[in-house]
Formats: structure tokens, C-alpha cells, sequence
């Protein structure tokens, strides 16, 4: 018996510890002065996914409904003819982000192209050629095809060594994709931008698994952000009912979504008993209730008295939410513009000036 007892003892002194996410900024702070202002850019919008921008000063806009790539410069849109035909609006699916880099233009969408019906998230390169979109290549299609409308992820972003990175929800499929490395959902992906297969991502060598999986156990990122001095990334993603969360991006890591979670079920129920288990990564932060976060910036010096922040869009509360950030960590939420509206996408331009997307708003600008 004191061998057992002895090897129990052995064995508790040498588990890891699950590590709990530390939530203690239950509230979001109403603004004591907001030293900006917002400025509307672009009017007669309806659902302004994502937004990127052209060395021209031009700003590319998609309409998810609508299926459009729309170029504004001086008071002038331009919509881009010539994108796929097989664009799939349904649920929370269309046209979604675009990110203009290095001459090219990359896309993502809900895809009706590939076997089976319904569709997946397809991710799309090409360039601008006067009004049209050409040299186009698909450099990443999910499968298999699914008839769910909701959980597409689809933000991108290409840090300063050039990988692409790319976000798909877990496609409403919570207990098969996002745990499983063999299948497309509820990951973060990272490729070259011609498509190409990075040999450093983590799972290039085990047969079966997705080599353009970065990370992995996430629901539905919306929102992902290099930051400007570490070329970190970041991502937020929808949490059920409670548990959004804010999350430092690392190679090969387990987010842990559905196994281990912060919120519940819509209806209220539990989704697990477990907010933590060892080898499952923490958020840094979660919002409880829910904010339904989409699109995010880190601020640069281009705003002194928000410099080093994050902000991010609510859906669900019609604000912008600045995190106020030390150290990687939360340290305060503020309330920003209440009752703009559906915060759909906010972007950093290339001169550090944040743009804000607002559903049947328009693209305003914060100066």
C-alpha cells in the first residue's frame, strides 16, 4: 500500500496542471474621452465582409451578399467583374475577406465547386486588370461540401517572412473537424501564397494529416491580426453562448474547442465540464457574455493614446471594443462609438489608419 500510495503522490507532483484563462474584466467600460473621431469613407453599403487596400490609396471592399469586389478611389467604386461563379450565398456564407498584397489580390468564399452539395471555404488569388479579376488561381478549397450555412472562418492574413494564413470554421460540425488533423474545420492554416506547402508547418510529415494546418480546436475565427512588432498572429473567434475568445496563434497548438470551452450551449446546456486540460491552449482572453466579435486591428502609433491596443468589432452590441493591452494581457475593455452598428470588419491601412466596416452603414475611418 505505500507503494501505491507513493506512486499516486508521484504521479500528482508530476501532471500538468491545467491552466485556467485568467477572465477578470467581466465588463466593457463606457469611453471617458474618446480622443477620435469616425469618419464615414465609403456610403451605400450592405455587408462590407472584408477590406484591403491598393498602393494607389483604393480601397477593395467585398459585399458578401452580393457577391461583389468593389475598388473605391476619389468618390468612385469600380466593381471587379470576372469572380467565381460558384460563389455560394447561404447562412453566414458569400463573398467574404480580401486581402490585396504585392500586386495580387487574394479572396475567400463560401464555394459551391467539388463534389457533394452545399459547399466549403475556398480561398482565391488574383489581380486587377482594369475592372476585372484575372490570373486567378485556387490555392485552397475545404472539403467535403456541406449544406451547414454557418461557421466559414475565412479571414487572412501574410505576416513579414510571406506565409498566408487562412482561417475555416469548424463548418457546424463541432465533434468531428476541429480535433480531427485529417479533416478541413475549425483550424488556422498557413501556406505560400502561390499555394504552395510551407515543409516547416507541424504536420507535413504524418501521412493522413492536413499539411496546411497551422493550428488547430478552434470554432470560428472572424477576426486575425499580424501584430505590427512581433509578427505574432492573433485571432478572435465566435464562442457559443459565452466564450469569445482573443488567442496568440502558435505553431501546432490545440485551441481546444469543443473539448474544452468557456461557453455553453445556445440553449443554455453544457457543452463540457471542462474549461482546461493539459496539451489544450488557453485563450488570452474570453468574453462572457458573448460580444459575437468580427474583424481586428492592433493599433500602432498612428493612435498615441491607443497604441499597442486591439480592436475589435461586435456584431452582436453595434461597437467597436478597444482592448487595452500590457504585457499580451487584457488589463481593460472600453466601449467605443456605441450604437454604430454590426461592426463587420475593421482593417489597418498601410499608413496605420484604422478602417471600420459597418453592416448598411458604410466604411468609415477613425482620425
Amino acid at each position: 500500500m505505500r507503494f501505491i500510495f507513493l506512486f499516486l503522490l508521484l504521479a500528482a507532483c508530476t501532471s500538468p496542471t491545467p491552466q485556467f484563462a485568467q477572465q477578470t474584466i467581466p465588463e466593457a467600460t463606457e469611453p471617458t474621452e474618446v480622443p477620435y473621431k469616425l469618419t464615414k469613407v465609403v456610403d451605400e453599403v450592405e455587408i462590407p465582409w472584408g477590406i484591403s487596400f491598393m498602393p494607389d490609396g483604393s480601397i477593395l471592399y467585398t459585399e458578401k451578399e452580393l457577391k461583389q469586389l468593389i475598388r473605391y478611389k476619389d468618390g468612385q467604386k469600380t466593381i471587379i467583374h470576372g469572380l467565381p461563379e460558384d460563389i455560394l450565398v447561404r447562412g453566414q456564407g458569400g463573398l467574404l475577406d480580401v486581402l490585396y498584397h504585392d500586386g495580387w489580390v487574394y479572396l475567400s468564399y463560401a464555394s459551391s465547386a467539388g463534389e457533394g452539395k452545399g459547399g466549403h471555404t475556398a480561398i482565391l488569388r488574383g489581380q486587377i486588370e482594369g475592372d476585372r479579376l484575372v490570373a486567378q488561381k485556387v490555392i485552397y478549397k475545404g472539403t467535403p461540401n456541406t449544406n451547414r450555412g454557418h461557421h466559414w472562418g475565412s479571414r487572412l492574413a501574410i505576416d513579414a517572412e510571406g506565409f498566408l494564413y487562412f482561417t475555416i470554421g469548424d463548418r457546424g460540425a463541432r465533434d468531428d473537424n476541429p480535433q480531427d488533423l485529417t479533416r478541413d474545420g475549425g483550424k488556422v492554416y498557413r501556406i505560400f501564397p502561390n499555394g504552395e506547402i510551407p515543409k516547416e508547418n507541424p504536420y507535413t510529415s504524418v501521412p493522413g494529416n492536413l499539411p496546411q494546418v497551422y493550428s488547430y480546436g478552434h470554432r470560428n475565427p472572424q477576426g486575425m491580426d499580424i501584430h505590427p512588432e512581433t509578427g505574432e498572429v492573433w485571432t478572435h473567434e465566435h464562442g457559443p453562448r459565452g466564450g469569445d475568445e482573443l488567442n496568440r496563434i502558435q505553431k501546432g497548438k490545440n485551441y481546444g474547442w469543443p473539448v474544452i470551452t468557456y461557453g455553453r450551449n445556445y440553449t443554455g446546456t453544457k457543452i463540457t465540464d471542462e474549461t482546461a486540460r493539459p496539451g489544450m491552449e488557453q485563450p488570452v482572453y474570453y468574453w462572457l457574455p458573448s460580444i459575437a466579435p468580427s474583424g481586428m486591428a492592433w493599433v500602432t502609433d498612428r493612435y498615441p493614446a491607443w497604441a499597442g491596443d486591439v480592436l475589435v468589432g461586435s456584431l452582436k452590441f453595434l461597437y467597436l471594443e478597444r482592448l487595452d493591452m500590457e504585457d499580451g494581457k487584457v488589463i481593460r475593455r472600453e466601449k467605443l462609438f456605441p450604437k454604430l452598428g454590426r461592426v463587420r470588419s475593421v482593417e489597418r491601412a498601410t499608413d496605420g489608419t484604422i478602417y471600420v466596416g459597418i453592416e448598411y452603414e458604410g466604411i468609415y475611418k477613425i482620425e
